[in-house]
């Protein structure tokens, strides 16, 4: 293709992605692979409330693909899963960044996001309903195989997407990372999707208590689990800020390169066992 209908190729694809979401479209081009991801906020309604998630899809293909959900650590919607977004869809995913708070909201204090996570905790058909309206927006992009869908979640959306297993979301799996792993008692036989955990060995949000209690539930149902553990690994590993974020606000989580990679190299491995 010559450089000027490549051009008019991706300047059709930007017009298109803008007219269908009426959001910000961020094009990138990653000239080695020829990916061509296109991603941007998209917003839809829940009840009263204005959701605004995040897409991202590679256009260099037009083939349906799987969709993976992610559901964002408790600050909300921000670069860090938007990144995340864009990497499943260089992998040739369909990604979405689910909103649960709302608007698109984005705090940057553990007291403000403790207030914002704490009733999701609580009532966990809320978290659902919501994620269910992002699951329903993003089974109508015509890019969407709407027969292989998988969650992943990152610290309190960890706690998340396994909760949604627990309460027999019809997914193909989920994965946790770093999240926390009691609260919905699962029910024999409720669990349809495939579980992937990602655990810091030194989590101290996730002690080995808990680890244990939700090892004993999922065994007493009879679902099957993959529980992956890293060597020195705490509370976020997996986010590059997460060590400047834990001496600032004086909390025990760091950044751990080797279990981030390690733990998505599992991922990866999941997806190709589930899809």
């Amino acid at each position: 293709m010559s450089k000027v209908l490549q051009y008019v190729f991706i300047v059709s694809i930007f017009a298109l992605a803008a007219c269908q979401n009426n959001d910000t479209v961020d094009e990138n081009s990653d000239n080695e692979t020829n990916h061509i991801i296109i991603s941007y906020d998209i917003k839809y309604a829940f009840d009263t409330t204005m959701m605004q998630g995040y897409v991202a899809y590679d256009s260099s293909f037009t083939e349906k693909r799987p969709v993976v959900m992610i559901l964002p650590e408790w600050w909300g919607v921000g670069d860090y899963v938007k990144g995340r977004a864009k990497q499943l869809a260089e992998m040739g995913y369909l990604a979405m960044v689910v909103d649960l708070y709302g608007n698109g909201k984005y705090v940057e204090t553990p007291q403000e996001a403790t207030a914002m996570s704490a009733p999701f905790y609580e009532n966990p058909v809320m978290s659902k309903n919501r994620f269910d309206a992002a699951l329903a927006q993003i089974k109508s992009n015509p890019y969407a195989d709407t027969n292989r869908i998988a969650a992943i979640g990152y610290c309190f959306g960890g706690a998340q997407v396994l909760n949604y297993a627990r309460m027999g979301e019809n997914l193909n799996g989920v994965v946790s990372f770093h999240g926390n792993l009691v609260g919905v008692t699962p029910a024999q036989n409720s669990i349809l999707a495939k579980v992937l955990v990602c655990h810091g060995v030194d989590d101290k949000f996730v002690p080995a208590a808990e680890v244990a209690k939700f090892k004993h539930e999922m065994d007493s149902v009879g679902s099957p689990y993959v529980f992956k553990s890293y060597a020195n690994a705490t509370h976020a590993f997996s986010n590059p800020d997460a060590t400047a974020v834990g001496q600032k606000f004086n909390i025990p989580i760091a950044y751990n390169a080797a279990a981030d990679s390690a733990s998505w190299a599992d991922m990866k491995s999941f997806f190709k066992t589930i899809f």
